[in-house]
């Protein structure tokens, strides 16, 4: 029973995270109106994400056990929160830049290669093998993946390929395989809101380094000369960074990697969405079948997934 318990909270919990996550794409291109680039988003966004996590961790108290967690974690830990992190920063700013670069459709769809990669990487480590649905799972995403681009040739629609936006959008697939990989064992016993804020302040300073070392400061300075970003960038910070990332992180605790991959794809539907209503952008047919193989991949990946696979110890308790 408590495991039925915790498997229809971390279902919960990223479902409610790939809504908040899908929100985005529409955010990001509000932002670049504004003058805040790709990097200095990643920066703000991240920056209060970590305050948003930061505060009720210190009010609660938690702050002196969120330090001996860190403090007791062993080489190999630290060495995997170290990736989690670099991953996490490369992750934003790859799929924002590729946000400015490509639809938010393309650049999802794109994004969304990545429950086949973490299966590749499973089956290739030797964590699982390679069974027939698997094998199928991965030809259908590949498969997915080239029709979404050749819907991208459509010059009757108004369409391009850009390839660099495309190296972007799977270099952000590629950075969150690696993250969902080592965020399931690595640094377990760090608790997942403490493990969040540390990423995101990672993400923040990277950002703002990167920032600082291209000279493009600019950005960043841009929510100071006025009120009218500050909207966008908190709505950013807490409920599509903080929050979010949190119950992702919980998530993949709670349920593993494959079932919190697919749940996810929830963000892709909903993004697709709401690009097409704020901001009138579309897929066209060819693009929409190849996004929905890239989905059934997915979800072919899920339904063989290994039903006995349980939740990691030390998995924080929210409820």
């Amino acid at each position: 029973m408590r495991r039925d318990h915790a498997t229809l909270l971390g279902t919960l919990l990223a479902l409610v995270a790939a809504s908040l996550f899908a929100t985005l794409g529409p955010l990001s291109r509000y932002a670049a109106e504004a003058g805040i680039g790709a990097i200095a988003f990643v920066a703000w966004r991240a920056g209060i994400g970590a305050l948003a996590l930061a505060v009720p961790i210190a009010v609660t108290g938690g702050s002196s056990a969120s330090v001996a967690a860190l403090r007791g974690l062993d080489r190999r830990g630290r060495l995997s929160l170290v990736v989690a992190v670099t991953m996490g920063f490369t992750l934003n700013v790859s799929i924002f830049l590729a946000f400015g670069r490509l639809t938010i459709g393309l650049a999802l769809m794109l994004f969304y290669t990545y429950p086949a990669m973490v299966a590749a990487v499973a089956i290739l480590t030797g964590q699982e093998r390679l069974t027939s649905p698997r094998a199928s799972a991965l030809a259908i995403a590949s498969g997915g993946v080239v029709l979404v681009l050749i819907g991208g040739l459509d010059a009757s629609a108004g369409l391009e390929i850009d390839p660099l936006g495309v190296l972007l959008g799977l270099a952000a697939a590629g950075s969150q395989t690696v993250f969902m990989t080592i965020s399931r064992h690595g640094y377990s016993r760090v608790p997942a809101e403490t493990a969040t804020l540390v990423i995101l302040v990672g993400s923040a300073l990277g950002a703002s380094l990167t920032a600082l070392v291209a000279g493009s400061t600019a950005g960043l300075l841009v929510p100071f000369a006025g009120l009218g970003t500050w909207p966008i960038i908190l709505v950013a910070g807490i409920l599509t960074a903080g929050l979010p990332s949190f119950l992702f992180l919980t998530a993949i605790r709670r349920i593993g990697g494959t079932r919190t991959g697919i749940l996810m794809l929830w963000e892709p539907i909903v993004g697709v969405m709401l690009a097409a209503v704020l901001l009138g952008e579309r897929l066209v047919p060819v693009q929409i079948v190849g996004g929905a193989l890239v989905l059934t991949a997915a979800l072919i990946l899920q339904l063989d997934a290994d039903p006995a696979e349980e939740p990691i110890a030390g998995a924080i308790d929210i409820v």
